[in-house]
């Protein structure tokens, strides 16, 4: 009777779908066990790599995508705990990566090098969301130009107040930061204001500031500064289309609240 060809003997097709030149024996057993998972910090560190690429960002939970993001700064460190302890004292991953670096300080474990890693996504999303918001009409972009606008300020602990500078197409030429103060008052000089909407040959603004407290709801004094710009900018043909007070989830217009 014919023997049987062994593994030795099979066709050259069957030895490609092994990676064998034809005719040569195979080295692995009969039975081989898959590879033993890498234990310790690393083997975490490539399973939840492995997921984030083969499920996407959504497989992953608040405190695992903090931990991947501490991986680049603390190569040698567990980082779980600190990530479980970021999320413990500011409550959510947004509010992580938006804290100052006082506060992020003062989180057991987290160090220069975190804190760089925390600004850069800030600094990475920030510029996503106005990019967004570029090179189209701005006023036909509102919700975007709000997301931008509360992703920017919403959680900054002193008022910052902004300008969007316009051109005749209501397309962004610049968004500045003109003066930051205490939690509840910033100094704003019209004169300062007009001057630089001039150097940048603006025809139209949108006037921003952040509450600390939560609360959009204009103050006295934000309407009369309000109204003070208006009228020095209007003497220019300057359009102020809008002033946004952004607060905590909400915003306050003054155009669709009527005053202005």
């Amino acid at each position: 009777m014919a023997r049987k060809p062994g593994l030795e003997e099979a066709s050259p097709g069957f030895a490609a779908l092994l990676d064998l030149p034809a005719g040569q024996p195979s080295s692995r057993p009969a039975s081989s066990a898959p590879p033993t998972p890498t234990p310790g910090p690393e083997g975490h560190r490539r399973r939840l790599r492995d997921r984030l690429l083969r499920a996407g960002p959504a497989a992953l939970a608040d405190y695992e995508l903090l931990e991947m993001l501490l991986f680049l700064a603390l190569p040698r460190v567990d980082t779980k705990p600190h990530a479980k302890r970021l999320l413990a004292r500011f409550g959510s991953y947004a509010r992580t990566i938006s804290a100052t670096d006082a506060e992020l300080r003062g989180v057991e474990g987290i160090g220069e090098a975190a804190i760089a890693a925390l600004r850069l996504v800030q600094a990475s999303a920030l510029r996503l969301l106005a990019e967004e918001v570029r090179d189209q009409p701005v006023l036909n972009n509102w919700e975007r130009l709000i997301g931008y606008l509360s992703a920017a300020l919403a959680r900054e602990g002193v008022e910052q107040f902004r300008i969007l500078f316009l051109d005749t197409r209501n397309r962004l030429l610049a968004d500045e930061a003109q003066a930051r103060g205490t939690v509840n008052h910033t100094p704003v000089y019209p004169r300062e204001v007009i001057r630089r909407a001039l150097d940048l040959g603006a025809t139209a603004l949108i006037l921003v500031h952040n509450h600390p407290s939560g609360d959009p709801n204009p103050s006295r004094a934000d309407i009369e500064m309000t109204t003070e710009i208006r009228q020095a900018a209007a003497t220019l043909g300057i359009v102020v289309h809008d002033h946004l007070i952004i607060g905590n989830g909400r915003h306050f217009s003054f155009r669709r609240e009527g005053l202005l």
